[in-house]
Formats: C-alpha cells, sequence, structure tokens
C-alpha cells in the first residue's frame, strides 16, 4: 500500500481496477481543514490523464509492473509479433494495443512491454528514433525567410513536418513524445 502522501512521479498505483501512473502532484495544506493532494494521473493502458484530488493520507494499493525488453519481428495482417530477448518467447500484439507507438517501430528495433500481473498494458517505444525519410517535395530555396518546413513521409509511413534541406534518403532523428524532427541522424 502506498499513501498520497509518499506520491512522487512515476509511482504506479491501481485506482478503480486501473492501472495509473503518477504525472504530477501537489501537496496543498489550507489554512483551515485537511490537508488534501491534487495529482495528474495516466492511465497506463488507454493512455489518459486525468486529475483527481486525493485526502492526505489515503492509501491505495501498489502496482507493480514489470518491463520487459523485446525485439519487434514483424506484421502480419494486424498482428504484429515481439520476440523477448531473454527467453526468447514470441508475443503477438494488435495494432489496438500498440496505438500511437506503431508510428515510430520498425523491424529488429528494441522496445519495452509493458505487464501487470501477466495482463499487456502496451509498450514504451525509446524517446528518440532514427527513421529514413521515403518521401518528400525537393526545398526551393529562397521561398522563406526563416523556418520553414515541408512534409515528409516516413518509412513507418508517419508524415512529419521537416526542414526544406531535408532530401528523400536521409536518416532523421524523431522524438517519439511529441512526434517532431529533431535532427539528421
Amino acid at each position: 500500500m502506498i499513501s498520497t502522501n509518499d506520491f512522487r512521479t512515476g509511482v504506479t498505483i491501481k485506482l478503480d481496477n486501473e492501472v495509473y501512473t503518477v504525472v504530477d502532484f501537489l501537496h496543498v495544506k489550507p489554512a483551515r481543514g485537511q490537508a488534501f493532494v491534487r495529482s495528474k494521473i495516466k492511465n497506463i493502458r488507454t493512455g489518459a490523464v486525468i486529475e483527481r484530488t486525493f485526502r492526505a493520507g489515503e492509501k491505495f494499493e501498489t502496482a507493480h509492473i514489470e518491463r520487459r525488453e523485446m525485439q519487434y519481428l514483424y506484421v502480419s495482417g494486424d498482428t504484429h509479433t515481439f520476440m523477448d530477448t531473454k527467453t526468447f518467447e514470441q508475443l503477438a500484439l494488435t495494432a489496438d494495443q500498440l496505438g500511437e507507438n506503431l508510428k515510430y517501430i520498425t523491424e529488429n528495433m528494441t522496445i519495452t512491454v509493458l505487464v501487470h500481473e501477466g495482463d499487456i498494458l502496451g509498450i514504451e517505444v525509446p524517446n528518440f528514433v532514427d527513421l529514413k525519410v521515403v518521401e518528400t517535395a525537393p526545398g526551393a530555396r529562397g521561398d522563406t525567410v526563416s523556418g520553414a518546413s515541408k512534409p515528409a513521409t516516413l518509412e513507418t509511413g508517419t508524415i512529419v513536418q521537416v526542414p526544406l534541406f531535408i532530401e528523400e534518403g536521409e536518416i532523421i532523428r524523431i522524438d517519439t513524445r511529441t512526434g517532431e524532427y529533431l535532427t539528421r541522424a
């Protein structure tokens, strides 16, 4: 059990039969009345972030999440197959289970699968991934004063905005948290 007084960013709890991780918290001690904790918690399964207020000292069950390193092997229809890098056990996940992270994974990439009591909650991709640009319009010089961008289609099918100097065939680094171009790789 964990008390709301012990909330820290990244702590996982069970609430209403769902697993949540604490994104942000604030201990409030008003002049009159009881202290309370304002928190933002993220549902690990759905990714939804909600704001909740708890009484100070309220207790919740701690959710122990196992993180398994797995390698992405291949896609067959709507099923994506992963292999545990330690036990070589294979795991099939659907596109719904992968969610938005599917835009950033390529074959042979190592990702982290989140497991709670034998139930797969989802995956975590690295914060930064290097992907190849497969299609983009040629950049014309002198079109803008500064900071111009154009759309580029990556090898996973994702479309991101890139600077005009990026050409087809180049490898670029993408921030998976925001989906933005960072630099050439």
